[in-house]
């Protein structure tokens, strides 16, 4: 979800002391304040859980202009993961450190930088009658639509669940993998959510504030919320904000989409890499010019400042139909592409090949699915990594480009794809048909 709050105005008193709030989320813009969630009453008496402009979490209480905040010594700056939240709220504790308790995957956060517990025995600021909670922001008066939303959520949200009147472990919305280790999410809504309690599942793109607590409460929704593919148990590839050295640009969309600066050279990679596997992607020049190249890279951005200015990437170039292989040209070797036009790659690192295509049409009369008209890349394992990452980058040097990037979402920024491609793997949806026995660069697609 990008630039959007869900809402609802507290109709019922539930109880005013106790809550528990679950919720994941995936980042996308980091170092500006953004709220996941938030209760108010009015500007001096609200709740909030943000990400400070400096990325550390910030939970915070105001009554009457007196403020209490808890703020992690953590920074949360990886965009390429799900994480987990957990507040557990009980305002009756004597203990002032037992009336919040926060977590990140399941485990409890102990070292704050400034820890300052909400008063014994004070509204919770989420349950009582006419109060406002708010999913993707804070600062709001949503429902008389002279809400402030500057601090809106720019990222990703799934599985928000609100239960009312009891303090919770976080075990009660995931657990640990057996195998992985890893802490993973439990689907199921908790059987009895209180009074004001509810589940946000997120998962019907045509009802995306449906509560799916036994409540069936009422929500709206304001801005522009988005549906994805990308969800806490299946992670898809993003745009990667952090490796920004070169790139200077922004990231937008959930870090679907790119916009590189005017007057210098630009490059940027994903978040996720490829060593074995067959993995295909689309993205769409937007606006600006041709005179930039989509394609994999085995090095961050912070390494060089063009994909096609060193050994071990492939680039597809659009105001030449060049085929950059290995820091070598092809001028001529496919078509030339522009602005609208989307461009197609398929990554075979079982056989180590390479195909792109515009608009549908394989490039060099290539056939991804038989393995014809390839291009050979260098082995994952001979690269400066170990990995291949999906890359662009901008060489025009005095004007910027946009780019939009499916990773298997089926949008390209908030637009949705016109029309489903075949996919065979089932992983993602896109413009065209994805090659047989290719699949989205995802978590279950490097699992495959």
């Amino acid at each position: 979800m990008a630039n959007t709050s869900i809402f609802r105005n507290i109709a019922s008193t539930g109880n005013a002391d106790i809550c528990t709030i679950s919720c994941w989320f995936k980042r996308g813009t980091l170092g500006a304040e953004q709220a996941l969630f938030g209760g108010w009453r009015s500007s001096t008496t609200r709740f909030q859980v943000r990400f400070q402009s400096s990325d550390n979490i910030d939970v915070e209480w105001g009554y009457s202009s007196s403020w209490y905040s808890l703020v992690t010594n953590r920074k949360f700056r990886d965009p390429s993961a799900w994480m987990h939240l957990v507040l557990a709220i009980d305002s009756t504790q004597g203990t002032p450190a037992n009336r919040a308790k926060l977590y990140i995957n399941g485990v409890q956060e102990t070292s704050f930088s400034t820890e300052n517990y909400m008063p014994q025995n004070n509204d919770t600021l989420m349950t009582t009658s006419g109060d406002e909670m708010i999913v993707g922001g804070a600062n709001s008066s949503a429902s008389s639509g002279a809400g402030n939303h500057s601090n809106w959520f720019k990222g990703e949200q799934s599985h928000f669940q609100f239960v009312d009147g009891l303090q919770l472990a976080p075990t009660e919305f995931g657990e640990t993998d057996s195998t992985s280790g890893i802490w993973k999410i439990k689907t199921t809504a908790y059987a009895t959510p209180g009074t004001n309690g509810f589940f946000l599942t997120m998962e019907d793109s045509t009802n995306m504030d449906l509560d799916s607590s036994s409540n069936s409460l009422t929500f709206t929704t304001e801005g522009t919320l988005t549906s994805t593919k990308d969800n806490p148990s299946n992670n898809f590839a993003t745009m990667n904000s952090l490796d920004n050295y070169w790139f200077g640009g922004t990231f937008t969309n959930g870090n679907t989409t790119t916009a590189s600066p005017s007057s210098t050279y630009a490059m940027c990679t994903s978040t996720l890499g490829m060593a074995s596997g067959k993995y295909y992607a689309e993205a769409k020049l937007s606006a600006g010019y041709p005179q930039l190249k989509f394609g994999i890279t085995c090095k961050p951005a912070w390494a060089a400042n063009e994909t096609m200015a060193f050994s071990g990437s492939t680039c597809y170039s659009g105001s030449n139909g060049a085929l950059v292989l290995d820091g070598v040209t092809t001028v001529g070797w496919g078509s030339n592409f522009a602005v609208g036009d989307i461009i197609g790659i398929a990554v075979d690192l079982d056989n180590n090949r390479i195909y792109f295509s515009v608009n549908g049409t394989w490039q060099n009369s290539a056939n991804p699915s038989s393995g014809t008209g390839s291009e050979t890349i260098v082995s994952a394992s001979s690269t400066s990594t170990g990995n291949y990452f999906f890359s662009w980058s901008d060489n025009h040097g005095s004007a910027g480009s946009t780019m939009q990037y499916n990773f298997g979402n089926g949008y390209f920024g908030t637009t949705a794809i016109t029309s489903a491609g075949t996919n065979a793997s089932g992983n993602g949806d896109f413009e065209y048909d994805v090659p047989t026995g290719f699949t989205a660069l995802c978590t279950k697609g490097i699992n495959s």
